[in-house]
């Protein structure tokens, strides 16, 4: 875009505006004004690279927000991808027991049946021998699979 142009569409945008700073007031003035003086073009002129400038630096904070969101975007997918996976393992694991049913996805025992037992499991403190001997069955079920 010529500068002309730029300037046209920069100066329309700030009298869209319904307040105006110092600098855009100026620059809708001086560009407006027939007969500027040499003290006057340079003030013009120094306001619109300072607006150019401006325009490049809004224009690098959007560029930079975007880059951020799609980053964040990826990684929330990816997290959601991951717990995804974590919980069809955590499935896997009920249809090797038995406890679920492979095509259905549905439990092959009363649900109340299979919370209670989770929730017994649970219950059970990490030293418990029986614990070691559920975790020698499952690692010895996982082996084979």
């Amino acid at each position: 875009m010529n500068n002309d142009a730029w300037l046209k569409d920069r100066v329309a945008y700030f009298k869209g505006l319904k307040s105006r700073n110092e600098q855009q007031e100026l620059l809708v003035l001086l560009a407006e004004k027939p007969n500027r003086t040499a003290q006057d073009d340079k003030k013009f002129n120094a306001i619109i690279r300072a607006e150019k400038a401006s325009q490049r630096a809004t224009k690098a904070r959007q560029d930079a927000a975007k880059l951020i969101n799609e980053e964040n975007r990826v990684a929330a997918k990816a997290e959601r991808a991951a717990r995804t996976h974590e919980l069809c393992n955590s499935a896997g694991l009920l249809i090797l027991a038995g406890l679920v049913d492979t095509k259905t996805g549905k439990p092959a025992i009363d649900k109340g049946e299979l919370l209670g037992a989770l929730l017994g499991l649970a219950k059970v403190p990490a030293e418990d021998p029986r614990r070691l001997e559920w975790k020698r069955a499952g690692d010895a079920l996982l082996a084979k699979v």
